[in-house]
């Protein structure tokens, strides 16, 4: 197992498991990604199969991490920073007279989401045809750890597993 990979989804998420769980634990959502982070379980005796499995979602979900808080981080600061010169182009503060905070209408808002999925279009499709590329490899081999997994019960191959 991959022991910095453990370390990076206790410390993302902020949660671990009982050390007796033989399932997989989902963590609630991180605060930048707004990802759910997944603790995957290790198994006693995995396969190389399952390993390589186990490793591929990590690594996806490692990869999923890291594109969403940039992606949201990136968001955040260009929403504000349109917002801030919306606002001084129209010679208002950041908060009223009442100290309440200003805000644009809808239709400023759309445009600067507008905007935003324009300039990232480029981004979006490669993030989306690589998580495709990834779930479907996953799914893949999903299959082959099924079927694998019937045999062994049936009892009519031995996997070699790695301790």
């Amino acid at each position: 197992m991959r022991l910095d990979l453990l370390v990076v989804d206790a410390r993302i998420s902020g949660f671990c498991p009982p050390s007796h769980s033989c399932h997989d634990w989902i963590g609630p959502p991180d605060q930048c990604s707004n990802l759910r982070p997944i603790v995957f379980y290790i198994p006693t005796h995995e396969s190389p199969l399952e390993r390589r499995l186990r490793e591929l979602r990590q690594e996806t979900q490692a990869w999923n991490q890291q594109f969403w808080t940039n992606q949201n981080v990136s968001f955040r600061k260009e929403k504000e920073d349109f917002i801030h010169s919306r606002l001084k182009a129209k010679g208002l503060e950041l908060r009223d007279e009442k100290g309440l905070k200003t805000t644009l209408g809808a239709e400023e808002m759309a445009e600067f989401y507008q905007l935003f999925l324009d300039k990232n279009f480029k981004k979006h499709r490669l993030y989306n045809r690589d998580w495709y590329k990834r779930n479907f490899t996953i799914t893949l081999i999903m299959g082959q750890v099924a079927f694998e997994r019937a045999w062994r019960r049936l009892g009519l191959k031995k996997i070699k597993t790695e301790d």
